[in-house]
């Protein structure tokens, strides 16, 4: 939960929206030194809205420990800053500040060292993939020598999707300090190091009828010892059908803190498990349980099936998914780049599209992030080249204009993607809606989207199309209009749609949206000049029901009236 504590009342005013904003937010009453108090006690994150002396008085006597303590946000009274005070990363003030910023239209102010400079926060570091600290980690010193500018070695398995990492971070098999070792393996590991423990081992259980819980996990510990293996990874529990019901292997679960997996007995008997038995076979269907949960769960077999009385266990490895980030940029203001694409591009190691849309955020990557720029013309390219960054385990970001799965990216790279990558497709605004937006509320009704573009699609089905347009009296925003080398589509688009409508249908002409050289011209179908546009024109050409209104062009929603 996210406590609220307001000073002033344009506080308790910006309080009380970020209350409706965010469920489980609560706007603590009475007089701050009260509420602060009892927040704190509640709430894994505070956010004060009055001056940063008066919240450190208020906050310092309730200080403990940084890795359970609150994290705290202060905001100022003009709602400019919004401040993180104390707890930044293990208390998540850091990522609290930018959360509550992006929602009141405020400045994120993050003074750790690590955030300041864009390096990895070792307190954090592979949060968005699961990974825990290991107890005793030397987090201080690694840190210290990270953001010194010293080499620091990072151990591991195998690639993960960590992102980006600073030139002074070195990938290395040598375990040398300072250190960061990312394994489930137990190993001895010299000092100073940072460990993390991955979600990367699966349990299968099998267990006869009222196991305890006691015993299961015994039972799995010891395999867990045997095989060096790390009880901090284990990451889920799997097991047949058949057991879904049983207290003490959901009590095992409850206790591990992990869900469990449960597979038809119909499924397990496909996989191939070393140690098959009959007698599981004629109890639940399947010779095998523990072994097959764990190869059902698409898992390597690292501990083979263990017994006990009246459960077996078996433990298996994970393999990694590389993390492809399809992200949409929007019409070319930085401020119209969305929170989401933001926080993609600062997870993704590798960033793959255009040359001018790189450019345009190059200044949000983090240090250490690779870019690859293939030009114009080559989408299954740039689609190919960010998927085989993912299948090898690491992480890129594939970058559009305007919406990734509107004439971008996502088609191409989803067409190629299988499901050994984990894909996200971020969101981004549109062409139509930054030109719609710059033009009134064209879009306010039914609408659709042709591109004139024959490259990929024959001219004839885009006739047709623009004819089904015209007909269905949809408003129609027109991409790719002209080039250098399709110079005739446009005329011909605009006589096919006044086949339909009448020559004084409302046209919105927008060349360069949010972009230098903004140009943006209302005209109508009889006197649209087609020479004017380019590829980097948008037009929007209005229904029979759009009209212009005090020099905005604007579809009324309804048919009323």
């Amino acid at each position: 939960m996210i406590g609220l504590v307001a000073a002033t009342e344009n506080g308790r005013r910006r309080a009380r929206r970020l209350s409706r904003l965010w469920p489980g937010a609560r706007l603590y009453e009475g007089g701050p030194r009260e509420a602060v108090r009892r927040a704190w006690g509640e709430c894994e994150g505070l956010v004060l809205f009055m001056a940063s002396g008066a919240a450190v008085r208020l906050v310092a006597p309730l200080l403990g420990d940084k890795r359970r303590d609150p994290g705290v946000v202060c905001v100022d009274d003009a709602g400019r800053y919004a401040v993180s005070l104390c707890g930044g990363h293990g208390g998540g003030a850091n990522a609290l500040a930018r959360r509550v910023a992006g929602a009141l239209g405020a400045e994120p102010v993050i003074t750790t060292a690590s955030d300041a400079l864009g390096l990895p926060a070792l307190d954090s570091f592979g949060e968005h993939l699961g990974f825990r600290v290991e107890e005793g980690s030397d987090l201080a010193a690694v840190g210290a020598a990270l953001v010194g500018g010293r080499t620091v070695r990072l151990v591991s398995d195998v690639r993960w999707p960590l992102g980006p990492l600073p030139e002074n971070v070195v990938c290395s098999e040598e375990m040398e300090p300072p250190l960061i070792f990312i394994s489930d393996r137990l190993s001895e590991v010299p000092r100073p190091a940072a460990v993390y423990r991955p979600p990367s081992l699966v349990a299968g259980v099998g267990c006869s009828r009222g196991a305890g819980a006691g015993e299961i996990l015994e039972l799995l510990r010891a395999a867990l010892r045997d095989g060096g293996l790390s009880e901090a990874s284990l990451c889920s529990m799997a097991s047949v059908e058949a057991k879904r019901g049983e207290e003490g292997l959901l009590g095992a679960a409850e206790e591990l803190g992990v869900p469990v997996r449960f597979f038809p007995a119909g499924e397990l008997v496909r996989q191939p498990a070393p140690n098959p038995s009959r007698a599981v076979e004629r109890a639940v269907g399947t010779p095998s349980v523990a072994e097959a949960a764990v190869l059902a769960c698409g898992a390597a077999l690292l501990v083979e099936k263990r017994r006990s009385k009246n459960a077996t266990v078996a433990v298996g490895r994970l393999p990694v998914r590389g993390r492809l980030y399809i992200v949409g940029l929007g019409p070319g203001e930085e401020a119209l780049v969305p929170p989401l694409a933001r926080e993609a591009l600062s997870r993704a190691g590798l960033v793959v599209g255009l040359k001018s849309y790189v450019e345009r955020i190059r200044h949000l990557l983090r240090p250490g992030t690779r870019i690859l720029t293939p030009p114009l013309g080559e989408e299954a390219e740039r689609a190919r080249i960010a998927l085989e960054e993912a299948r090898a385990g690491g992480s890129a970001a594939l970058v559009s204009g305007g919406d990734a799965g509107i004439y971008g990216m996502a088609s191409p790279a989803l067409e190629l993607a299988g499901e050994e990558v984990e894909v996200e497709v971020v969101p981004g605004i549109t062409a139509a809606q930054a030109a719609a937006a710059l033009l009134g509320a064209p879009l306010g009704h039914d609408h659709c989207a042709i591109s004139l573009s024959d490259l990929l699609t024959p001219w004839e089905v885009i006739e047709r199309r623009l004819r089904a347009a015209a007909e269905g009296d949809f408003v129609v925003s027109l991409y790719n209009p002209r080039s250098r080398g399709r110079t005739w589509q446009l005329e011909k688009a605009r006589r096919i749609l006044l086949e339909r409508r009448s020559p004084g249908t409302p046209v919105g002409v927008v060349r360069n949206a949010f972009r230098p050289g903004q140009e943006v011209v209302l005209t109508d179908l009889g006197s649209l000049r087609p020479e004017e546009a380019d590829m980097n024109t948008i037009l929007i050409v209005g229904s029979s029901r759009t009209r212009l209104q005090a020099g905005r062009m604007v579809t009324p929603r309804g048919y009323a009236g």
